[in-house]
């Protein structure tokens, strides 16, 4: 299993609401459109506020953490070069500066360690 998580800010002036309708209505769609056949799971974990430990409640620097889950290395690779094909690219890349701060677009493959509890 090879997992991809990349957290995201909303571009500034949108409210958390509007980012979170604009991503659940319209740019997860793009998502779907892109990942099916590759991806084995797709998700958007979205923030909230939390009081820290000083007791203070911050506006969370991410607002959302994506997660994408492919089988394997091979269908990992696949949806990369899918997904650079030039007018895929262009399509996904106009629709996230609709919705994310693109300063803070990151991407990260995790191992996961799971505890037993």
């Amino acid at each position: 299993m090879i997992k991809l998580i990349m957290p995201m800010k909303r571009r500034p002036g949108m409210s958390v609401a509007e980012f979170r309708e604009y991503y659940e209505n319209v740019h997860r769609k793009l998502g779907e459109k892109y990942l099916r056949g590759y991806a084995s799971k797709y998700l958007r974990r979205f923030t909230n506020p939390n009081v820290d430990r000083d007791g203070q409640t911050r506006e969370p620097e991410y607002d959302v953490f994506l997660e994408i889950w492919y089988p394997d290395e091979e269908t990992y690779l696949e949806c990369g070069k899918a997904l650079s094909h030039p007018d895929v690219a262009r399509e996904i890349r106009e629709d996230e500066e609709k919705l994310f701060d693109m300063r803070f677009m990151r991407s990260y493959l995790v191992d996961e360690c799971e505890s037993e509890i």
